[in-house]
C-alpha cells in the first residue's frame, strides 16, 4: 500500500495538500485543470521533491527520505527520455545498470523486454531510427527491467495520436496486470481514465483528495470537475 500521511507538497510559492492511501495493485489515474499540481504529485511520490510536511509509505516502511533510486518506483515522463546516441537494447538497459555493463543474463533481460513490447528486432536501432510508438515502447521496456513494484506515467503518449496512444496505454494496462505493479497517471484526457483506471485522484484548490471509483467519478462528477470537463 502506498499511503500519503498529511503530506504538504511545495513547488514555489504553490502548495499541495495529500493525505490519502492506493491499495498494492490498484490502477490509478491522477486528473485535473492545468497547473493543479499532478505532475508535482507524481515528482514528490518519486523523491524529485522533498515534502514540506507529513510523510510517505510503501508497505508500512517509511520512504519519505528515500532518494529517487531507492524508492520501489519508476516513473515514465512525457519525453521518455531516451539517450539519441545509444541503441534501445542500451536505453533498456540503463534500468538495469547505469554504467550499461550488463552481464549475459541482463542481456537476456533486455531482449525479454524488449519483445514484451513488441520490438523484437529493435534492440539494434538508435532512436531516430525509430518512431515515436517505437520510442514509447523502449522507455516502457527499461521500465519493465527494474521490476519495481510502482510505475508512475506523467502524460508519456501525449505526443501520440489517440489510435497509438490508446494501444500504448493497453500495452501498460496488460503489463501492470501481469507483474502486479500499482499504476498512478497522469491524465488531461477521461477518456484514458476510464480506459485503464479503477480509481482516480482529483486534485483542485491546492488538495490532491483520496482515489474515487473512476467510473463514479466522471458520471457524477463534483462542481469542480465539471467545470474542468466543461
Amino acid at each position: 500500500m502506498l499511503k500519503l500521511d498529511e503530506c504538504i507538497i511545495s513547488n514555489g510559492s504553490f502548495l499541495l495538500n495529500a493525505d490519502f492511501e492506493i491499495e498494492t495493485g490498484a490502477k490509478v489515474a491522477v486528473i485535473g485543470p492545468s497547473g493543479a499540481g499532478k505532475s508535482t504529485l507524481l515528482e514528490t511520490i518519486a523523491g524529485f521533491r522533498d515534502l514540506k510536511a507529513g510523510q510517505m509509505h510503501w508497505n508500512d516502511q517509511s520512504m519519505t527520505t528515500l532518494p529517487p533510486g531507492k524508492r520501489p518506483l519508476a516513473m515514465l515522463f512525457q519525453d521518455g527520455n531516451l539517450f539519441p546516441h545509444l541503441t534501445a537494447a542500451q536505453n533498456v538497459g540503463l534500468g538495469i545498470r547505469p554504467n550499461g555493463r550488463l552481464s549475459d543474463e541482463e542481456k537476456e533481460m533486455v531482449k525479454s523486454a524488449l519483445h514484451r513490447v513488441g520490438l523484437p528486432e529493435m534492440g539494434t536501432r538508435k532512436p531516430a531510427e525509430l518512431s515515436g510508438g517505437q520510442q514509447s515502447r523502449v522507455a516502457l521496456a527499461r521500465i519493465l527491467v527494474q521490476k519495481r513494484d510502482v510505475l508512475l506515467l506523467d502524460e508519456p503518449f501525449a505526443a501520440l495520436g489517440p489510435a497509438l496512444k490508446a494501444e500504448m496505454l493497453d500495452l501498460v494496462a496488460d503489463l501492470v496486470a501481469e507483474t502486479g505493479t500499482t499504476l498512478l497517471m497522469v491524465s488531461h484526457d477521461p477518456q484514458d481514465a476510464l480506459r485503464i483506471t479503477e480509481q482516480t485522484v482529483f486534485i483542485t484548490d491546492q488538495v490532491a483528495h483520496a482515489p474515487v471509483a473512476t467510473k463514479q467519478l466522471f458520471e457524477n462528477p463534483p462542481p469542480a470537475l465539471r467545470d474542468y470537463l466543461g
